[in-house]
């Protein structure tokens, strides 16, 4: 109930800025309300975003063939995000709710028994030339494909890659810098220093600390509008644009069973831990509309199997294993891109482990404003070795304010 008032709050406040400022109000795409206060110490920049998706199902085993369809209507994701600078613009900060069920999903004794609704609470501080300091809860410097933001996705969704070895938010702090090796040779490093856990948990350090560190080489130079962060090749860039890089995570003593994600190691004397390290490695080309991603990611652990002090198993195994991304597209002159994708994940224990999948997707995306305003759908196929198969259509409208 008090969640429903403060939202309610919110929106009527919001309503009075809007009626007070009509002149203010920004194009769409560029926020619903963007307000710079006079002597410019502050700055806030209020947006909302929303995917509806719809999807359909068939899955085949060996001896019934394929089974009668599945639907789901979901609102998959409904989002407020606010950004902007205070008291100077080299102090930022970025603040993002996620309103939908499955951004809340994450209701246990270590997060308060409480909704996640905060996805991003952040601080970003320019203090030296090209360093800056970040302080809350966001994205570590994982994989690429994680970084881009899902309203900027060249498919429906992320890949099984993703889903399978990302490291998603975590509360601590980070360390950004940037500098051009050559003229146009640009570098970027980032490291993080988390808790561990995961994002939004209450109850502090559970286990170790996690350490994060990621590398960016472009050598032709930087995308144009942040096409590196963004899917699809949208700027049609004029000259070819690359950016390799990597990155090394490691969770020490983690207690669930992919680092900060997964679910909690339980055993008889509380929660079993273990050292999880995680590898990524990853490229990204765009020329002329046609565009080309590549994902390597590799986790393993110091004893996956989660046991009791007895010795015995507990049943929950830490999710070590590899996994292989790519993905291409083309955008045509009306702003439509046909993109395909091939994912294969090989888990050594935990969740479909001995099984291989293999996952491959065609994509149509039609951006009608940018990534802001767009419709896309996808069919994938999955399949592994036991003759298990699934068939996957999607349908997606995606509208970011």
């Amino acid at each position: 109930m008090k969640l429903r008032q403060w939202l309610l709050a919110f929106f009527l406040c919001v309503n009075l800025l809007l009626f007070s400022q009509e002149d203010r109000v920004p194009k769409f795409g560029n926020g619903i309300l963007n307000v710079v206060d006079k002597d410019s110490t502050w700055s806030m920049k209020f947006g909302a975003r929303v995917q509806f998706l719809t999807s359909v199902n068939w899955a085949e085993t060996r001896d019934d063939g394929w089974n009668d369809p599945r639907t789901n209507f979901l609102i998959r994701r409904a989002r407020l995000k606010f950004a902007g600078f205070a008291f100077s613009p080299k102090l930022r900060y970025k603040i993002e709710l996620g309103l939908s069920n499955r951004d809340m999903a994450t209701r246990n004794e270590y997060t308060g028994n409480s909704p996640g609704i905060i996805l991003d609470a952040v601080v970003m501080w320019n203090f030296y030339r090209n360093l800056e300091l970040w302080a809350g809860q966001t994205k570590l410097p994982g994989n690429l494909e994680r970084l881009i933001s899902s309203g900027s996705l060249q498919l429906v969704d992320r890949s099984l890659l993703n889903a399978r070895f990302n490291i998603d938010r975590d509360v601590g702090f980070q360390l950004h810098h940037h500098f051009y090796f050559t003229d146009n040779f640009l570098v970027r490093e980032k490291l993080a220093f988390s808790q561990g856990e995961g994002r939004n948990v209450t109850t502090g350090n559970l286990g170790g600390y996690e350490y994060t560190a990621r590398l960016e080489l472009l050598p032709l130079g930087n995308f144009v509008n942040k096409g590196d962060f963004s899917g699809g090749d949208l700027s049609r860039e004029k000259t070819p644009k690359l950016m390799v890089s990597g990155a090394y995570d490691f969770n020490q003593n983690a207690v669930k069973t992919r680092g900060n994600m997964g679910t909690y190691m339980v055993n008889d004397v509380g929660l079993y831990q273990t050292n999880i390290s995680t590898l990524f490695l990853d490229a990204l080309f765009k020329y002329k509309g046609m565009s080309f991603m590549g994902e390597y990611a590799h986790r393993d652990a110091r004893d996956p199997i989660a046991k009791n002090s007895d010795g015995s198993p507990t049943g929950e195994v830490v999710q070590v294993g590899e996994g292989f991304n790519f993905q291409a597209g083309y955008l045509f002159p009306k702003n439509l891109e046909i993109a395909g994708r091939y994912t294969r994940t090989e888990l050594r224990m935990g969740q479909t482990a001995l099984l291989p999948e293999t996952q491959y997707t065609i994509g149509i995306s039609k951006y009608i404003v940018g990534h802001n305003l767009k419709i896309q759908s996808d069919l994938n196929y999955l399949t592994t070795p036991n003759s298990i198969s699934e068939l996957l259509y999607r349908l997606q409208l995606e509208i970011h304010f």
